[in-house]
């Protein structure tokens, strides 16, 4: 739908005329101390009828006066400003540097009611209802998935801490295990294992699949046969996890912890 046409709609809709929201930005300017706000009428009717494109202020006034997201309304002139983040990956300064967080970042709001905070989980399958959160973990394609490492799971432990949000790349699902030189650079892969979840290093062969937990974690390797035992969801591409809590410490922990680890070795 053309943007002007979707704007004299909602004004249409919400009982404003082009005097009131004339009225509503000289107000707006006031309060700023900013003429730029002010939107006469004959602007907004070349807007909503000549496919004039606002200027920033303009767009403050109307999603103000509206009631309305200024995100939504740059997105509808095709300036999606919660993708920056994403699109900010065609230019690669080679200098270490701060950068702005990306505007917004799906976060669960809501889980199934079977969900276990204790057990690995699939999360993009537990979360039955996602918002927007400002964060560093977005991808941007159709292609992410999202996956959550209990709070007892410590497989990977230091490496890959309990409690983690990871991103998955669901159309990476082959099982490389070349071209990394530290653990850092190894891939790590999350996987169905049809009774839960497993998020790790793996090794694949023609008849099983083989997960090799951290050295430090004090697990042992675990087997399943394929296919019919494990799937390959996805390679984890990003992580965001707390630092320093309890959950992440290994002193103290129970040696039962550790040795569940271990059931589904063959």
């Amino acid at each position: 739908m053309d943007t002007g046409l979707r704007l004299r709609q909602i004004r249409e809709r919400l009982g404003l005329t082009y005097r009131d929201v004339e009225r509503a930005s000289l107000e707006l300017a006031s309060r700023r101390g900013r003429p730029d706000f002010i939107l006469h009428i004959s602007r907004l009717a070349d807007i909503e009828n000549h496919g004039v494109i606002p200027g920033i202020h303009k767009i403050y006034t109307l999603a103000a006066v509206y009631h309305l997201d200024p995100l939504q309304i740059f997105a509808w002139y095709d300036a999606p400003l919660s993708e920056l983040f994403q699109d900010g990956a065609v230019s690669r300064p080679p200098n270490t540097h701060l950068a702005a967080p990306p505007v917004a970042l799906r976060t669960p709001i809501r889980f199934d009611p079977a969900f276990d905070p204790r057990r690995t989980e699939f999360l993009s399958r537990m979360v039955q209802q996602w918002g927007r959160f400002e964060g560093t973990l977005d991808a941007g394609d159709g292609n992410c998935r999202y996956g959550y490492v209990g709070l007892s799971d410590r497989r990977m432990v230091p490496l890959l801490r309990p409690g983690s949000i990871v991103l998955l790349d669901a159309s990476d699902r082959g099982v490389q295990e070349t071209d990394w030189a530290t653990e850092y650079d190894r891939p790590l892969y999350f996987v169905d294992v049809r009774d839960g979840y497993r998020c790790g290093w793996f090794h694949q062969d023609r008849e099983r699949l083989t997960m090799h937990p951290h050295p430090l974690s004090r697990c042992a390797p675990e087997f399943w046969p394929l296919p019919e035992g494990a799937e390959v969801v996805g390679r984890v591409i990003g992580v965001v996890t707390r630092l320093n809590e309890p959950w992440n410490a290994l002193a103290g922990e129970p040696p039962a912890t550790r040795a569940y680890s271990n059931r589904k070795a063959l």
